[in-house]
């Protein structure tokens, strides 16, 4: 059973932050130190300073802050707290990080990575009987303890609880998505392909792949390494609730998504119209927050078919509880399970289900 206590008892990482007599620093710049500085202000939160990895720092400012190194924070302060404010999603950076929290204090605030709002323990407080539901549902230990520690890292911004429940795809695909060399694969946010590489490594054989990227500049990426493959077809379009147009982002990141207003004009299917009523084994959803859209643009797949997923549970402040449940709503028999994988934030968390 999910106790509310225990994560309302817990110190939120913005209490952490107003209440320290530290020096706060933060690591970072770009986007994510301005999305990281409006909730400061929100919060009342002062900083006294911002520092990069020595490689980015040029004698630069950043939000009417030069721009420092480590090395020159640590000469000018016996002891500071540092609030990190970019992704890290590879091995060395991770490992750098770390080392870096093993010597200071360092919170790593939760925001959504679309939308204003962060994870607060109110937002928990507020769709805490969701919560209940989705913990219920969970089909292992495994499961239940990633649960339970990507939502206290949420309320804390403390990456121990995250590292406490680290996994790899590889016990993902082995222990529950188990390929079995003769299957449908449609992945929704291919990017460039790697996620199709990963497929393949675990699955060595299939019976078709349908990668479906938006982008132009990944889609071209993409093509050119689906030319090397047999029976593997990319599809430029985003992924939604049904077909049609969308505006979608300009450039070639990562996260480039959807936009109601701006951007270049995309054609967008459902997964439905995609397959046209054929079967697929696995969906793959990482959809840049669109992925409640995606789920319901596959109903009928998932009824008539009961593919194996895994979807995307960090975009929205929400996904960890609804989209659980819209995946149950759709086909009440699949067992759920969630992994995370090694990120800061957590950005790597994944809803997987299978029948």
């Amino acid at each position: 059973m999910l106790c509310i206590d225990e994560f309302l008892s817990l110190k939120s990482s913005w209490e952490r932050l107003l209440k320290t007599d530290k020096p706060i620093y933060v690591y970072g710049m770009g986007d994510g130190c301005i999305k990281l500085m409006k909730q400061f202000e929100r919060f009342g939160i002062k900083i006294a300073g911002i520092f990069a990895s020595d490689e980015f720092v040029r004698g630069h400012s950043f939000s009417g802050f030069k721009v420092k190194k480590l090395s020159e924070v640590e000469a000018e302060n016996d002891d500071f707290v540092i609030a990190l404010a970019f992704a890290a999603g590879y091995k060395e950076l991770i490992e750098k990080i770390d080392s870096i929290a093993a010597r200071h204090e360092l919170i790593v605030p939760d925001t959504a990575v679309y939308g204003g709002e962060p994870f607060l323990k109110e937002t928990l407080e507020s769709c805490f009987d969701k919560a209940s539901v989705v913990y219920e549902h969970l089909s292992d230990e495994k499961s239940r303890s990633v649960f339970k520690s990507v939502l206290k890292y949420k309320i804390t911004g403390d990456i121990g609880f995250l590292k406490a429940c680290e996994t790899t795809p590889d016990e993902a695909y082995l222990n529950i998505l188990k390929p079995s060399g003769d299957e449908v694969y449609v992945d929704l946010g291919a990017y460039t392909g790697d996620t199709v590489k990963e497929y393949l490594t675990f699955a060595k054989s299939y019976k078709r792949i349908y990668a479906v990227e938006p982008n132009g500049r990944n889609f071209r990426k993409l093509s050119e390494y689906l030319c090397t493959l047999e029976r593997a077809e990319a599809v430029n379009a985003a992924v939604s609730d049904k077909s049609g147009k969308v505006y979608f982002a300009k450039g070639g990141g990562r996260q480039a998504r959807m936009d109601d207003k701006k951007g270049v004009l995309t054609d967008a299917l459902s997964v439905d119209s995609l397959l046209m009523g054929e079967p697929a084994d696995f969906i793959k959803y990482d959809v840049e927050g669109e992925e409640m859209k995606a789920l319901k643009g596959s109903e009928q797949t998932i009824k008539n078919y009961s593919p194996k997923l895994c979807v995307a549970l960090y975009h929205q402040l929400y996904d960890m509880f609804d989209i659980p449940l819209e995946v149950l709503r759709l086909n009440p028999g699949y067992k759920l399970y969630i992994r995370h994988y090694p990120y800061y934030p957590a950005w790597e968390t994944n809803l997987f289900a299978e029948i």
